[in-house]
């Protein structure tokens, strides 16, 4: 197959200095080289390779090794999370996945600081772990919706930046993905959901309230993206108005990612040739 990516998401969606949010074209497919059908073949392709590195990664750890990696999805609704998390890390062995979806807070978390939660759900050695939103939310929804005295929202970053520092010297690499839609597209996606029975599980009229504050979430994601995207774990914003072009591109930061790790497959820790001999003359 023709090389699909002329330049690596990690290269063309990486929130580097100078980012501008409101500079995105949500529409776009940075680095891809072909459009929808082949985009879905890189994908199906992709997956093999994926299942392939995230058993290797699996079995890193039964041998004695502490890597894992972290997969932090953030965005509006509507903007995908739910077919990344079908559709790329759905292709690989569950075992070997954590998935934690992060909602409102509870009476017991809130009596907690706000990455209480967050730490007790970081994936555990071998394993590829997926949140669902995150601790990004606190910066985000909480600036927003003030939820938290201004002072404090502003420690956050520094906080958070000290927590992913603390996360990535203990073996996990983190892989931090904004999804990001216009808001015309996410109005069509919410009138999809009104339009088919099948959908209607999926809407919230809570998601109305929130488009009515959308230019003051793409303030906030551009402060979170600004002030926390490092060379230890640096932000990624995938265009995902084309939804297979948002999966095809978080698939490949999440095969770049696990072949960063430069994992081998454990050695036997027994006598091969003895042990084949012993089954031969079992």
């Amino acid at each position: 197959m023709t090389k699909a990516w002329k330049v690596e998401p990690t290269e063309s969606l990486r929130v580097s200095k100078g980012f501008t949010l409101a500079d995105v074209d949500t529409g776009a497919t940075p680095g891809f080289t072909g459009g929808k059908k082949y985009g879905e073949q890189v994908l199906e392709t992709g997956a093999e390779q994926l299942s392939e590195l995230q058993e290797r990664l699996f079995a890193d750890s039964r041998a004695g090794g502490t890597k894992s990696v972290l997969l932090v999805l953030q965005a509006m609704d509507t903007a995908g999370k739910g077919g990344i998390v079908r559709h790329v890390v759905g292709a690989v062995d569950p075992q070997g996945i954590h998935h934690h979806a992060f909602k409102r807070p509870t009476e017991e978390e809130l009596a907690h600081d706000f990455l209480w939660r967050i730490r007790k759900e970081a994936p555990g050695p071998g394993m590829i772990g997926v949140f669902d939103r995150s601790h990004y939310e606190d910066v985000l929804v909480g600036r927003v919706r003030s939820l938290a005295p201004l002072e404090e929202i502003e420690e956050r970053y520094g906080q958070i930046v000290a927590f992913e520092e603390e996360l990535a010297a203990t073996g996990t690499t983190l892989v931090k993905v904004m999804l990001h839609t216009s808001a015309a597209e996410q109005k069509a996606r919410l009138a999809e959901r009104l339009d088919r029975p099948d959908k209607y599980w999926k809407y919230n009229p809570g998601d109305i309230d929130e488009r009515g504050l959308w230019a003051d979430y793409q303030d906030a994601y551009q402060i979170a993206l600004t002030r926390t995207s490092t060379e230890t774990a640096p932000w990624f914003v995938v265009p995902a108005d084309r939804k297979w072009y948002a999966r095809a591109a978080v698939q490949r930061l999440l095969l770049n990612a696990l072949k960063g790790l430069r994992l081998d497959w454990p050695a036997a820790e027994f006598d091969v040739k003895a042990e084949k001999a012993r089954l031969a003359a079992s």
